[in-house]
């Protein structure tokens, strides 16, 4: 799994009018090819009285699945300048449908390509570009005596409390970047003389926007 990646936060829309075409903006958050078809399918079906339903989407660590269409519009002015705003962002796991009610003005090759990249463009912005940053998650168990020291200590780092529960000890569920992971445990071990049990948990991903955590 990639350590860090860019994407969007959740589903976005947005519409502008040019020359009297409607478009509509979409954007989507998605783990699959399926679930990138299954929004389309959804869009279309909404739109159905649409002229055009252009889509790009860009699945996968590396973006080794990228789909366009230009759906009816002249070749290479709707589907690729979608997919270019995508690359250009690096974004991963998303996809971008536009719609255009046709106005009776024609833009031209060069006014399609700006109305579609705008189109995407709005789309993105409405759903919230974030990065997603791979965390690692332990549990940890310890004496009451420590709990006051080791909240401040992780409320006042880079570290991160998911769940804290009591039973006859302190147990804390505790996200810690990959890199950091060891310099928390050693953090755990000297504040708690060495009486404290961790157990790793896994990794997940955490999302942020301007470097502030989001949920």
């Amino acid at each position: 799994m990639k350590d860090i990646f860019k994407t969007i936060h959740k589903f976005g829309e947005d519409d502008f009018i040019e020359k009297k075409s409607k478009f509509i903006g979409y954007a989507k958050p998605i783990e699959s090819e399926e679930e990138a078809l299954d929004f389309i399918e959804q869009i279309r079906t909404k739109h159905k009285d649409a002229t055009h339903n252009v889509y790009a989407y860009a699945i996968g660590e590396n973006n080794n699945i990228q789909r366009y269409s230009d759906d009816g519009e002249p070749s290479g002015t709707a589907g690729i300048p979608i997919l270019e705003v995508i690359k250009k962002e690096d974004l991963r796991n998303i996809v971008v449908v536009v719609t255009r009610y046709f106005g009776g003005i024609k833009l031209g090759a060069g006014g399609l390509v700006r109305a579609y990249t705008h189109g995407a463009k709005i789309a993105l912005e409405s759903a919230s570009i974030i990065e997603k940053i791979i965390y690692k998650k332990i549990k940890v168990r310890f004496d009451y005596t420590f709990n006051g020291k080791i909240e401040n200590v992780i409320n006042n780092s880079s570290y991160f409390i998911e769940d804290i529960s009591y039973d006859d000890s302190v147990n804390m569920i505790l996200l810690s970047r990959k890199e950091k992971l060891e310099d928390l445990k050693s953090l755990l071990l000297d504040i708690t003389s060495g009486d404290v049990v961790i157990t790793e948990l896994g990794e997940q991903y955490l999302s942020f926007k301007n470097k502030k955590l989001i949920k």
